[in-house]
Formats: C-alpha cells, sequence, structure tokens
C-alpha cells in the first residue's frame, strides 16, 4: 500500500475519544493524519473538548480511509456533511465508522444493502431508522465490503488496531496495542461486553445484594430459587423484581457475569481450561467453550492465547 492517508471527518458534537482513540493507533503505526470540519472551523466536542482541524471538508481530497467518528453531533447532521460524506467515500478505499458514525454514513447511504453495528444502546434505533441496513448489535466491528462500522468509543480503538493488522501486519498491531497498554486487541467478532453486562443496578437493597453475591460467588448455586432465598423472596416474585430492576433476566445475568468472571481469569492467571471453568462457575470446560462460542465467537484457548501473545 502506498497511500496511508486517513481523514477524520470532525463537526460539532463529535465524541472525542472517538477521535483521538483510532488517531493514535494510525499514527503510532504511520498513517498521514488529517482532520476536516465543515467550512475548516473549531468543532467543540460532547465533553466539552475543542478540537481544530487541519482543512476545510469541503477542500478535503479524497484519502485512502474516511474515517467518520460518532457523538450526540450525528443526531441531526446538516445536509452538507451528509452529502460531503459521501463525495468522499465515493473515492475513498476504505470507509469507516466509530460508535454513531454509523448513523451518518447511513444517511449518506454507504450502509445500505450492508450489514452494520453501532453502539449497542443505539442499534435499535438505527435499525429502526434506516431499515434497509443490517443491525448486528453484537460484534466489536463489522466489516462488508470496504465498508466497517464499529461498537461504541473504545472500540474505535479496536478497529484501528483491525485496520493496522491487515495492512501492514499482526506483529505491528500488537506491539501498537502493548504501548497503548492494551491487554488485549479484541477480534471484531467478539461480542460487545456491554451487552452482557448492561443489567442496571438494582433499586431495592436485597436485590443489589443478590447482584454482589453473584459477582462474589460464581460458582456457587446461582439457580432463581437459591437466589430467592437470598432476597427473601419466592422465586417467581424474584424473578419479577429482579427482571424489572435490572433489566435482565436472573439467569441471563448470572450467565454475563459468569463469562465475565472466566474471561478475567484467562486474561490473569495460570489457571488451567478445566481449573478456570469450575471456577466461574460452568459444570465443564465444554460448557465453558459453549458459552464464548455463542457469545464471544471464540474459544477459551483461543481468547487466552491472543491476551498472552499481546501481553
Amino acid at each position: 500500500m502506498t497511500d496511508r492517508s486517513v481523514l477524520f471527518v470532525l463537526f460539532d458534537g463529535v465524541q472525542s475519544l472517538d477521535v483521538t482513540g483510532p488517531l493514535e493507533v494510525l499514527a503510532a503505526a504511520g498513517y498521514r493524519i488529517r482532520t476536516a470540519s465543515p467550512g475548516g472551523l473549531a468543532v467543540r466536542t460532547s465533553s466539552g473538548l475543542r478540537l481544530m482541524p487541519d482543512e476545510d471538508l469541503a477542500d478535503a481530497a479524497p484519502p485512502h480511509t474516511l474515517l467518520v467518528p460518532g457523538g450526540p453531533g450525528t443526531r441531526e447532521p446538516a445536509a452538507e456533511l451528509v452529502g460531503r460524506i459521501a463525495e468522499l467515500a465515493a473515492d475513498a478505499e476504505k470507509v469507516a465508522s466509530v460508535c454513531t458514525g454509523a448513523f451518518l454514513l447511513a444517511e449518506a447511504g454507504l450502509l445500505a444493502g450492508r450489514r452494520a453495528t453501532t453502539h449497542w444502546a443505539h442499534c435499535e434505533a438505527l435499525a429502526r431508522r434506516f431499515p434497509d441496513v443490517t443491525v448486528d448489535p453484537d460484534p466489536i466491528h463489522v466489516r462488508d465490503g470496504r465498508v466497517t462500522t464499529s461498537a461504541g468509543v473504545t472500540a474505535g480503538i479496536d478497529l484501528a488496531l483491525a485496520l493496522v493488522e491487515e495492512e501492514l501486519g499482526r506483529e505491528l498491531a500488537l506491539s501498537i496495542a502493548q504501548h497503548l497498554v492494551m491487554f488485549l486487541r479484541r477480534p471484531g467478532g467478539q461480542a460487545q461486553f456491554s451487552t452482557q453486562l448492561a443489567a442496571q443496578l438494582a433499586v431495592r437493597r436485597p436485590l443489589r445484594d443478590v447482584q454482589r453475591w453473584i459477582t462474589d460467588h460464581p460458582d456457587a448455586d446461582l439457580s432463581v430459587e437459591a437466589l430467592a432465598r437470598r432476597a427473601s423472596l419466592s422465586p417467581r416474585q424474584f424473578a419479577r423484581v429482579f427482571t424489572a430492576e435490572t433489566g435482565t433476566t436472573p439467569g441471563r445475568y448470572v450467565d454475563g457475569v459468569r463469562l465475565e468472571v472466566a474471561r478475567r481469569r484467562l486474561e490473569d492467571s495460570d489457571d488451567g481450561i478445566e481449573q478456570v471453568a469450575r471456577r466461574s462457575g460452568y459444570r465443564n470446560p465444554e460448557a465453558m467453550r459453549r458459552a464464548f462460542a455463542r457469545t464471544l465467537a471464540v474459544s477459551p484457548v483461543d481468547y487466552r492465547r491472543r491476551f498472552r501473545t499481546a501481553s
């Protein structure tokens, strides 16, 4: 590849980490970075940080890769911004979005008939607003042809690392991940962890205590009956109020916690797979393997291998 230029589109209300996260990765890999905004004016990010672009978006030359970040500014974008994104994308070899930047790509007609993702909390809105887009709420990032969309905020770093690995090699991508103190470059097919741990903290004290108990004792009896006894409720009442207050069923909550515990043990300990499975609450290694394959699209062994390689 001779042209390694990346153009970041800036606008008022952009999420700063959507810009700076991928930018740090790509700059470290030697990409030629440019930033542009409508009128070439400074923009104010969603956190209040001001960013000064390199050039006027209207004058920007088509890059090798066009990167569109997200943020509150994507909710009601100006027609001129959307139109210019469409023009630049037409001549770019690759197009990518971070978080709700997918809405701008969809507005520009770049996701029609494609599979895409965004932050898990906005997937339903993206699917409803753009029915011609196949929205997948699970993956960290999704590539469909020359267009790649990624999940929320920090997933933009994973997207950038995937781009570096594809174009410049795995070793460089892993080296950059290590330099940024990222313990693991998450594979694109891996599920957004937030979808597993999106449950809210319960309002009632007994239910909050149960949530803490589940986290501290993943290998205990975590059946609805056992948890209901801890909350001094009947199993039926416990299941009803737990779901109402956390937004997920007890069973799904337990599954998510056990998966997270197993993931962290694979990252941080030297325990064997059987020991990790037992301490995480799985009946056997095969049950853990199925959970990893179903949710993270990777086996426990491969998950650990990826972590150890990047550490």
